[in-house]
């Protein structure tokens, strides 16, 4: 059966995430051959409607406001209301980000329906749905499906493949005109204290310090190997802790799950606080001194050894690798 899915696209700092392209793809395959329409939500939303179109949505509608140039739950859940009320679709996909996971529950709750959140799978069983995720900080997973009502999931950053960009493919760009009142909250000034570069949340590659880098000068090293390999540096909460690095690159149970294409933890034991924020990495290496370190218990590849000795080799190769494939 077709259905119309509804999926929202997450802009930062006037750019659509990687998330956004990956829940038109999740909502693709909800859908099962019916339409995707794309919701972008903000203030000045300019050229970001056509990319949605070009990575598979069918129609884009767009609600613009001064009052949304921040989020807030209310604005947003204002702007999407209207617009399923208007669209009444049979899917609402979001990213399982700090937006989505703030703005699913207030939205289900609002329209009285079921919420699947944090979703790394979706497969077609016996004519259902069924989603997968996690549960017990990664140690298991549960399958699940809508058995009525509208299906409304969140799906965690870099779990589904976006479909291919389509240049040449075209859609309806709609403006919806939506009146936002009352708000709670105002939102005058945000000041951002994370660092630049790669979102680590959606980074492929990831080079993560834990007390082993043993000062803020630590993880030096571990952002050069991280700018060689076009990716962003984490932390364990023990790096955290002692002030190591700022809060915002902590993972873990307590900080962000994080699913890239190659996790490389320097110096992290592996408390299972940290590994429920990791442990789903598609490759794992551990370097740490520690041969019984639990780490290595996750880890598809262990170096036994001093990281201020092993991450400046490792750079060192990646470049060479690197200069070589470019010449």
């Amino acid at each position: 059966m077709t259905k119309k899915v509804l999926v929202l696209g997450e802009m930062r700092e006037g750019s659509l995430r990687n998330v956004s392209f990956e829940a038109i793809s999740a909502g693709k395959q909800i859908a099962n051959g019916g339409e995707v329409i794309a919701v972008l939500v903000g203030e000045k939303i300019d050229g970001q409607g056509k990319e949605m179109i070009q990575f598979g949505a069918d129609r884009v509608l767009t609600v613009e406001a001064e009052k949304l140039k921040h989020y807030t739950s209310d604005g947003y859940s204002q702007a999407l209301l209207k617009i399923i009320e208007q669209e009444n679709p049979e899917g609402i996909v979001f990213g399982h980000t700090a937006l989505g996971k703030d703005l699913s529950p207030k939205i289900a709750s609002k329209l009285n329906i079921g919420l699947i959140s944090d979703i790394t799978a979706i497969e077609e069983k016996d004519g259902d749905i069924v989603f997968t995720r996690p549960i017990f900080s990664g140690k298991a997973f549960e399958k699940k499906k809508m058995v009525e009502s509208t299906i409304f999931v969140t799906i965690r950053p870099n779990n589904i493949e976006p479909l291919s960009k389509d240049e040449t493919k075209t859609g309806e760009i709609q403006s919806v005109s939506v009146e936002i009142k009352d708000l709670r909250t105002i939102i005058k000034e945000v000041v951002k204290k994370a660092s630049e570069g790669v979102d680590l949340s959606e980074a492929k590659v990831i080079i993560a310090g834990g007390r082993g880098v043993k000062s803020t000068e630590g993880f030096e090293p571990l952002q050069e190997l991280a700018d060689v390999l076009g990716g962003a540096v984490g932390a364990s909460r023990g790096a955290c802790d002692a002030d190591y690095c700022d809060y915002s690159l902590q993972i873990g149970q307590t900080g962000k799950v994080v699913t890239p294409d190659l996790y490389i933890a320097c110096g992290i034991s592996g408390a299972i606080q940290h590994l429920a924020g990791m442990s789903n990495s598609k490759v794992i290496v551990a370097i740490n001194k520690d041969p019984e370190a639990n780490i290595f218990n996750v880890a598809d590849y262990g170096i036994v050894g001093d990281l201020f000795e092993v991450v400046p080799l490792l750079t060192e190769e990646f470049r060479r690798i690197k200069a070589g494939s470019q010449s």
